[in-house]
């Protein structure tokens, strides 16, 4: 009897991570939908370096207003989650599939946008809770398997841009039919067994994020971390696209947008690997790695602007892998450090204030590059993952680092 009924719950752990993880990569599709068709719409409409932020930022505003709310009301750990993600990627692909109705310069535009991110409130929190709900020994892993798939979500309009061609509607379309099958998907997921009671509703219960001095260290590496991730990949395709240029002109040897697709896409290489090694190595060890290597990256890069692209495309590679190994493991810290009835508050207040700073860096990159060029714009970005750097070593000294990745630190 133990034998069939232990490998009865291996079986619907399996079945249900997997359907998250491709529900995870189908709803994030609709996060870059717009910036991917960014050189489309360059072609055909002339936007100001403000809008062509707004077009990614929107969505971040969305995403920080959703994450306030579900924060305060406490969706996370009061809602069904399957529900709560469900109804979120339906609304996600309807809003989507409105902007088709509009031409990119319309103000409707920015506020679909910002409908988008919102949804995104209830896919991407949610979607860890769920994944951790799952965990014994192997938590890092599985959450890292949840940012692998939104990193391979956040990818996939820079290639479906790339098979469109220069019709900016594609991956527009694309994401909204994603998300939609994505809503369908997650109806077959099961919640696991690590699921808590839910806690009184309380407005004070999203202060323990800041409250608890470890848990407030985890979350000041992750906004370091988030300072340049977004900022990274909404403004790394126009860095190809400038530098293949100059070096290449109207040929270069690979399509930037391609090339684009590549570096985002092999950050799930690296959240998977992260994954892996905090569960073996420590939280704290991975996460100051993963961001030491990635801000050297960010100093680095720009000064290879303009040469050949066997140059160019190697560190952006190393860097769209570090720039996300480390993005799992602080949510996997804070699942670690918090209250167990507040693991979804505490996971929304960290994505809620993360993509509050991501604003300011997407909007300040394009103003870099008009004062200082391409070559010293991304040094900007290095600041955020060495300031998270300091937070995750004293983190590391901390007495509570002794309860992640089973002592691990």
């Amino acid at each position: 009897m133990t034998a069939p009924a232990t490998a009865a719950r291996t079986d619907g752990k399996a079945f249900s991570l997997a359907i998250l993880v491709v529900a995870e990569v189908a709803a994030m599709a609709t996060w870059f939908a717009t910036t991917a068709s960014l050189g489309a719409i360059r072609a055909q409409w002339s936007l100001s370096p403000f809008q062509e932020a707004l077009l990614t930022s929107s969505v971040q505003a969305g995403f920080v207003a959703g994450t306030l709310l579900s924060a305060l009301l406490s969706l996370a750990d009061r809602a069904d989650l399957r529900t709560l993600f469900y109804v979120s990627a339906l609304v996600a692909a309807l809003a989507n599939g409105a902007i088709l109705l509009f031409e990119p310069t319309h103000p409707a535009v920015p506020l679909l946008r910002f409908i988008t991110g919102m949804c995104m409130a209830g896919v991407y929190p949610v979607g860890m809770k769920l994944a951790a709900t799952w965990a014994k020994g192997d938590l890092g892993l599985l959450i890292g398997m949840l940012v692998a798939a939104l990193t391979l979500g956040s990818a996939s309009p820079h290639a479906m841009a790339a098979m469109g061609g220069l019709d900016w509607r594609a991956p527009v379309a694309g994401a909204a039919a994603s998300a939609l099958i994505a809503a369908m998907l997650i109806r077959f997921a099961k919640v696991g067994p690590n699921h808590a009671k839910a806690p009184p509703l309380k407005l004070s219960n999203a202060l323990d994020a800041f409250r608890r001095p470890a848990l407030r260290l985890a979350n000041l590496g992750y906004f370091g971390h988030m300072w340049e991730l977004y900022a990274m990949w909404a403004w790394i395709g126009a860095f190809f696209a400038a530098s293949f240029a100059a070096r290449y002109g109207d040929a270069p040897p690979l399509d930037p947008r391609l090339a684009t697709f590549c570096v985002v896409a092999i950050g799930a290489v690296g959240a998977l690997g992260g994954g892996f090694a905090a569960d073996r190595l420590g939280r704290t060890f991975v996460t100051a790695l993963s961001m030491a290597v990635s801000g050297l990256c960010a100093v680095g890069i720009g000064f290879l602007f303009g040469a050949s692209i066997w140059l160019v495309l190697p560190l952006a590679l190393v860097w769209g892998v570090t720039v996300i190994s480390d993005s799992a493991q602080f949510s996997a810290a804070v699942t670690e450090l918090s209250d167990r009835s507040l693991i979804g508050t505490m996971l929304t207040v960290q994505t809620c204030v993360g993509f509050l700073i991501t604003l300011v860096s997407i909007h300040l990159l394009p103003y870099a590059v008009d004062a200082f060029s391409w070559r010293y714009a991304f040094l900007i970005l290095a600041i955020g993952p060495f300031l998270g750097v300091l937070a995750m070593l004293r983190l590391r000294l901390r007495p509570e680092a002794a309860s992640m990745a089973g002592g691990r630190r």
